[in-house]
């Protein structure tokens, strides 16, 4: 199923040279993409998920996943404390720079965007929530003065994540030290007071970076139960194990919708819309991605709501929340992926003052073969798996007679992800 989409990357990869690369304006950097033709990438894409879904339908009757049930117990010793001492000082080390540091050749910034935020989906995946196993906002005191309210759900994290997203893509100057200060000090003032208040049941819910690297975190092998065991189990288990509550449609919402905006921002046409809007470039980036955002969310709902019409069913978006994880992590990974390997370069090169030494950034690393092929096998494989993790929560929630027909809608859902995403990441 992904075959198709990988050959059409690498057949096109012979139609461009290396010098071809078009460069895009990001919060730090660059971000290299190669213009393969839109045909072979839908062409991919589409049959991916049309084999995918009606596999899925003629094979597979009953839930197969087990979430938080699944996995056997690993013993792990991790050192957590010293992990989370260690972290402290790297922060406290990049807001150093970001304080201190020079205007010019200033690492912070790349510490910031690049090694934290974008090297958190790879670290995530692999090892697990482990942004919760190292954050320094755990060495505070876990003794609340109050339970955190059942309402208050995801949505502190999901305003945190728009917050950095808004600072990220429309700031007026991003990568300027007073900037990143500015959002890093009202993030940890609201950890803060979030922890003291609510003890470290805020962390689970209100730190945006926590939740974010939790929910990528779900499809590694190495997971945690809800009671603190490690276990290995499948991505497809630990992705079941996502329980739905307030907030957690708009929390993946923000990051669908926000690597969306990311690719359409590069487009020629909203370039000039920025340049010459009434109400300037951080008025209109603004209402920018609150539409892309929206945008992602209502037909998020509106497919839902379909799906519940068909299937007979009430109240299935917070339920089918998780299905939308896999495809966030496939837009990060295909927006990201040029980006944390050429501009992670910088960032050790200038936090280590190599470039002192004559140290530059190897850009013959990556091919654009490869960041093509990466790019259009992680938004196909995020979406099929999206479509699984989809099915089997149908089959075990809808009647068996509409299970089939309710997933029609979500699959048109999955496929109008697909496509605009495609759109975003090769046509802008």
């Amino acid at each position: 199923m992904i075959a198709a989409a990988t050959a059409a990357a690498v057949l096109a990869q012979g139609a461009v040279g290396r010098g071809d690369l078009p460069v895009l304006a990001h919060g730090v950097g660059e971000r290299s993409d190669l213009p393969i033709p839109l045909f072979y990438a839908y062409a991919g894409a589409f049959a991916a998920l049309v084999v995918s879904f009606l596999a899925l339908g003629l094979l597979w009757a009953d839930s197969r996943f087990s979430g938080d049930r699944a996995g056997r117990a690993i013993r792990v010793r991790f050192p957590a404390r010293p992990a989370r001492v260690a972290a402290l000082l790297a922060a406290l080390y990049a807001a150093g720079w970001l304080l201190l540091g020079p205007a010019e050749g200033n690492a912070g910034p790349y510490l910031v965007y690049v090694l934290f935020w974008v090297g958190l989906v790879p670290a995530s995946l692999l090892f697990g929530p482990v942004w919760r196993s190292v954050s320094p906002f755990r060495l505070l005191p876990d003794r609340p003065r109050r339970p955190l309210p059942a309402r208050l759900g995801y949505w502190p994290a999901a305003a945190g994540l728009l917050a950095f997203t808004w600072t990220e893509l429309v700031a007026p100057e991003p990568a300027a030290p007073p900037t990143l200060l500015a959002f890093c000090a009202v993030y940890a003032a609201a950890q803060v007071a979030g922890t003291l208040t609510y003890g470290h049941a805020w962390l689970d819910r209100g730190d945006p970076f926590e939740v974010y690297s939790t929910l990528i975190g779900h499809l590694s092998p190495l997971g945690r139960r809800e009671d603190g065991t490690r276990v290995l189990r499948g991505p497809f288990d630990g992705l079941d194990a996502v329980r739905p509550a307030p907030g957690l449609v708009a929390t993946v919402c923000v990051l669908l919708g926000g690597t969306g905006y990311d690719g359409f921002s590069g487009a020629p046409v909203w370039v000039n819309a920025l340049q010459t809007s009434p109400l300037g470039r951080a008025g209109l980036g603004t209402a920018g991605l609150l539409a892309a955002v929206a945008g992602v969310a209502l037909l998020y709902a509106a497919c839902l709501g379909v799906a519940g019409l068909v299937g007979g069913a009430r109240g299935l978006a917070p339920r089918f929340a998780h299905s939308l994880v896999p495809i966030a992590l496939g837009y990060l990974v295909a927006h990201y992926f040029s980006l944390l390997v050429f501009e992670g370069q910088r960032a050790v090169i200038l936090a280590l003052g190599l470039d002192r030494l004559g140290v530059e950034v190897n850009r013959d690393v990556v091919g654009p073969g490869t960041i093509a092929t990466v790019q259009v096998v992680a938004i196909v494989a995020g979406h099929v798996a999206g479509v699984v993790a989809a099915h089997d929560r149908s089959v075990r929630l809808l009647p068996p007679e509409r299970a089939v027909a309710g997933q029609i809608p979500l699959f048109v859902l999955m496929l109008c992800y697909t496509l605009g995403g495609l759109t975003l990441l090769f046509a802008a």
